[in-house]
């Protein structure tokens, strides 16, 4: 009888969840392999390690990862995640997520959390449309890429990510694609010791939809892509740019700074006698002459 041995990442995933549903060539595997070696290097304990996701082929880590983990609704994952970090400011809370969730229906989350520095994590895995139903376009679809919804070409300028993370007072960001492997495992680790609203994209396009329909089929060509088209920018760059496929891809750290950590307040304490009393009345400047409820 074969004996299969133990793999070093056992414990971190859930065995009765596999085999995975993504296609071939996503990008998907690599980055939940990055996340769980820097989960490791980071020492972070299994149980004050929480994954929260929205909905979408990315969203799917959640449920792969051997630790409490939360698959949430549309566009919902950060505000779940901010419930959770500030019911239990302990907790390592990391939100793994797709484009259309985080930065769609979830965008005015994202600009929020990032705006008050909230101690959360979070990973966006861009893959430039909706993959999993059907390959929409997205708020990230590269200019003049074409989906099944903009067949002629996008004619909307995407989302710049990275730049939208940092206007929003994200304290740590960085683009990588799934090429950088080594690259992507540092700057994961990095971000989990980070305290702060910290911030990584990888770039993952969709070899399903996004890939037929933009002439890049096949695995190994999106590979030779980022291999022949990425340019490594350590350091601020103002002249970063988005972009798709078709022209450079700038990617790495390029802004990283201190700020206060959010931490809830006397106003989070739920103050049973204030509230049950009339006299709360009083003490609000817009009710006071105007009687008793």
């Amino acid at each position: 009888m074969i004996r299969r041995g133990r793999h070093p990442l056992d414990d971190y995933i859930r065995p009765g969840r596999l085999p995975h549903i993504w296609c071939p060539g996503c990008g998907l595997g690599i980055t939940t392999t990055a996340f769980i070696n820097a989960v490791q290097e980071a020492h972070v304990p299994l149980d004050k390690l929480t994954v929260v996701s929205g909905i979408g082929c990315t969203g799917r880590i959640a449920g792969y990862l051997n630790v409490d983990s939360f698959h949430t609704t549309h566009g919902r994952a950060i505000p779940f995640a901010t419930g959770l970090k500030i019911a239990n400011p302990e907790l390592k809370v990391v939100v793994i997520s797709g484009d259309g969730d985080l930065f769609a229906i979830g965008g005015n989350h994202f600009i929020h959390a990032a705006r008050r520095n909230l101690d959360i994590k979070v990973i966006c895995v861009n893959n430039f449309n909706y993959g999993m139903t059907g390959g929409q376009m997205g708020p990230t679809t590269p200019l003049d890429a074409r989906s099944t919804t903009s067949p002629g070409g996008n004619l909307e300028p995407p989302f710049n990510l990275p730049y939208l993370a940092k206007a929003s007072g994200a304290v740590f960001v960085a683009r990588w694609t799934v090429f950088h492997v080594k690259q992507l495992r540092k700057t994961l680790t990095y971000m989990l010791e980070k305290p702060g609203f910290c911030f990584v994209e990888v770039i993952s396009p969709c070899p399903t939809v996004y890939g037929a329909l933009n002439k890049t089929p096949s695995a190994l060509e999106m590979i030779k892509s980022y291999k022949r088209n990425s340019v490594i920018c350590h350091g601020e760059d103002p002249d970063m740019a988005y972009i798709g496929l078709q022209s450079q891809i700038l990617v790495g750290q390029f802004v990283d700074i201190e700020r206060p950590v959010f931490t809830p307040g006397p106003y989070y304490e739920y103050d049973e006698q204030l509230l049950s009393s009339k006299s709360i009345l009083k003490k609000l400047p817009w009710a006071r002459g105007r009687g008793e409820w």
